[in-house]
């Protein structure tokens, strides 16, 4: 899709973008979790199509097979390369289970055996989502990293601007 006809798509769901935003987009960078879901799609294209220079991370947190022996993270890992390679961006696939099996499930079952009742999603998010996903974004060049439902401005010197 050209400049012209993503403004006017844009515009018509109600994202209003000149020509001089779109072009100062360009410069900047974005890194997206793409889980492969219809949240991180749709900000993926959107992003995109305000032109943002928009790159797509899958994050592999966790391994298990299913009843068929099947791994459902690599499903939902080609999902997210089926729908960069639609939008028309760059795609990697990360792989985090290690920090997640010790930074997080590793605390769970630990608060757990003490009565307590961690919530893994919490955690996650502190030690996965915005500190080794973070680290990766930021080793990439990104001034924003977003999901279906964050974007939060990459800064080195701490000050770090979470919108959601």
């Amino acid at each position: 899709m050209n400049k012209y006809d993503a403004l006017q798509y844009l515009d018509s769901i109600g994202i209003e973008l000149t020509e001089d935003q779109y072009q100062a987009n360009s410069a900047i960078k974005v890194v997206v979790g793409l889980s492969g879901g219809v949240d991180s799609s749709v900000s993926a294209q959107v992003l995109k199509l305000m032109g943002y220079e928009t790159i797509g991370i899958f994050m592999k947190n966790w391994e298990e097979k299913d009843d068929s022996g099947q791994c459902t993270s690599e499903i939902d890992a080609k999902d997210a390369e089926k729908i960069a390679n639609q939008v028309g961006i760059p795609y990697y696939a990360l792989n985090f289970v290690e920090e997640y099996r010790k930074n997080v499930f590793q605390y769970f079952l630990d608060e757990y055996k003490k009565g307590h009742t961690p919530n893994p999603d919490i955690l996650c998010n502190r030690e996965i989502k915005f500190k080794v996903f973070y680290k990766k974004a930021m080793e990439l060049g990104a001034n924003f990293l977003a999901t279906g439902h964050y974007c939060q401005h990459l800064t080195e010197d701490g000050k770090d601007l979470l919108i959601k």
